[in-house]
């Protein structure tokens, strides 16, 4: 991913069609001022759950990581490894590094 960009690599919980499972995701995401908020993106290894949210039509997903960070995305594409691309705007689903502002 980018190199301004944080990052997230490991296990995750996927809420998807209201149902949960276990997955193994690879996030990306950095604040996007052209946007005005966090944009980030990714993508989640593949599970039935997925799979029957995505064929319904019904990609919103709730994606949380370890440490209780949580965010909200959406599945727009499956992937060659039979996962699917997640992207999500605002709070992101892992730990950020907070920003110290000056106070000149």
């Amino acid at each position: 991913m980018g190199d301004d960009e944080e990052e997230y690599h490991g296990s995750a919980t996927l809420v998807a069609g209201g149902v949960e499972a276990e997955v193994e995701a690879h996030l990306a995401g950095r604040f996007d001022p052209l946007v005005g908020a966090y944009r980030w993106v990714g993508r989640v290894s593949a599970d039935p759950a997925a799979d029957a949210a995505y064929r319904s039509g019904d990609t919103r997903v709730l994606l949380r990581t370890p440490g209780g960070h949580e965010g909200a995305g959406t599945l727009t594409e499956t992937n060659v490894w039979g996962g699917y691309r997640v992207v999500g705007t605002g709070a992101p689903p892992f730990a950020v590094p907070e920003v110290a502002l000056d106070e000149d």
